[in-house]
């Protein structure tokens, strides 16, 4: 087994689209970078719908050529069905060329973690970081699993990205993660189904076999607990309840088990997709108080990407984006610094301003938070006009789907882009329904 050095010049936690992202970014840059993943490749992840903003970062690192050869379903948008409304956008209407996708995530994080390794990072699984001593070299201590052995060491780099995902490791060992407000907090949990039918990009209910030949939608319904998805896979479909944890209750093991399905039974549109499916025994998971932020993403040689920097809800596929953007932010400002490091500490700042600008829209357009759950309503703004048009336009045009038109609506007024709001209402007509054969 490969040592794990005892020195680099980057130091990334977590192996999952933001560190391998930042990882093959900062290799191809010509800096050391080791990358310390708590898991092994391929990892069980949730199913995932990606957004076709997502294809100018991986061209960025180089990993365009390997997604596309992997064959992932390309998806032609998405339709709502929320408080009894249907609506519905197409991508090509927003002038996007290059597909969205549905991606198994364990194979599209291996993908990434496998570039990253490519273009020269040294990657080291079952690795778990136990503590973090910030300082001019930042001291990582490890313990490594072996079989029954298990080793432990420290790692001193110049500088470390946290890429740790929810578990967040530098936020919680500095005391900078802060869960949202009760009224914000969230519980998701998923499953897989095989053979489930699927919605098409005009709101046809189709056969899983027609899956090959037909674009599928990423089909989002609300329901009285929360809200759920419907992304078709290429051998499975992932379904997913996110749920307002004040309307959760006791939902523990068997009881979790028993409402999953029984809610997948009883929702319109979804039960009759999933009547010709079977439910993938063993494929249910969970994850806890997603909705939480944390008080300093980047500052001097610490940066925290991706979810380990906050994260809002899954409704509007901004999970991987964020990633991606963090990534890219943080390579950026750590290759600058590595020229000019006088001035590290202005490109930790940089780097935290656009990333907090980031996370604010996102909370902004999904909760309405302003002023609250570190939101800060002029970052907001500011992305809103540094962010090109029909990518604003494209996760604006989301939020109506879902009725959050008090927020978007909100967004265009204070931040003057009024204009695009005719735009918005021609490109997310309502259905008069969904078609079942």
């Amino acid at each position: 087994m490969k040592r794990i050095p005892r020195r680099c010049d980057v130091a990334i936690i977590g192996g999952g689209p933001a560190g391998s992202s930042a990882a093959a970014l900062l290799a191809r840059y010509g800096f050391d970078v080791v990358v310390l993943e708590r898991a092994r490749h391929p990892r069980p992840m949730v199913g995932e719908s990606l957004i076709p903003h997502f294809w100018k970062y991986t061209d960025l690192t180089g990993a365009s050529a390997v997604i596309e050869a992997e064959g992932f379903i390309a998806k032609a948008g998405g339709i709502t069905v929320w408080d009894g409304e249907i609506r519905r956008i197409r991508f090509a209407d927003f002038g996007f060329e290059r597909p969205a996708l549905h991606v198994e995530r364990d194979v599209f994080d291996h993908l990434l973690v496998q570039h990253a390794r490519r273009c020269g990072a040294q990657v080291f699984e079952e690795v778990t970081v136990t503590d973090v001593i910030p300082g001019d070299e930042v001291r990582l201590r490890w313990r490594r699993r072996d079989g029954d052995e298990t080793s432990e060491g420290t790692l001193r780099c110049r500088y470390l990205v946290d890429a740790s995902g929810a578990s967040s490791l530098v936020a919680r060992r500095f005391g900078r993660r802060r869960l949202a407000r009760s009224t914000h907090q969230f519980l998701s949990f998923w499953g897989y189904f095989e053979a489930s039918g699927f919605i098409d990009g005009e709101g046809r209910a189709r056969a899983a076999e027609e899956l090959p030949r037909v674009r599928p939608v990423t089909f989002v319904l609300s329901y009285e607990d929360g809200w759920i998805w419907h992304i078709p896979l290429r051998r499975s479909t992932s379904v997913g309840l996110v749920i307002y944890r004040n309307r959760a209750g006791r939902l523990e093991g068997e009881a979790r088990e028993r409402y999953f399905l029984e809610t997948c039974a009883r929702v319109p549109y979804l039960r009759e997709l999933l009547a010709p499916a079977r439910f993938v025994p063993g494929s249910l998971r969970g994850r806890p108080d997603f909705s939480y932020h944390v008080t300093a993403v980047a500052e001097d040689n610490l940066y925290c990407i991706g979810d380990a920097g906050g994260f809002v809800d899954p409704i509007f596929s901004h999970g991987v984006l964020n990633a991606f953007y963090g990534a890219s932010l943080a390579a950026l400002a750590i290759r600058e610094s590595f020229h000019d490091p006088a001035r590290r500490r202005r490109y930790a700042r940089l780097c935290a301003h656009r990333l907090h600008q980031f996370y604010s829209f996102s909370r902004a357009l999904a909760l309405g938070d302003v002023g609250v759950n570190g939101v800060d309503f002029e970052l907001v703004k500011h992305f809103m006009h540094s962010v090109p048009r029909r990518e604003l336009e494209l996760m604006l045009a989301a939020s109506h789907l879902t009725h959050r038109t008090r927020h978007f609506r909100r967004l265009l007024r204070e931040s003057g882009l009024m204009s695009l709001e005719s735009r918005l209402d021609d490109r997310t007509r309502p259905l008069a329904g969904l078609s079942f054969p």
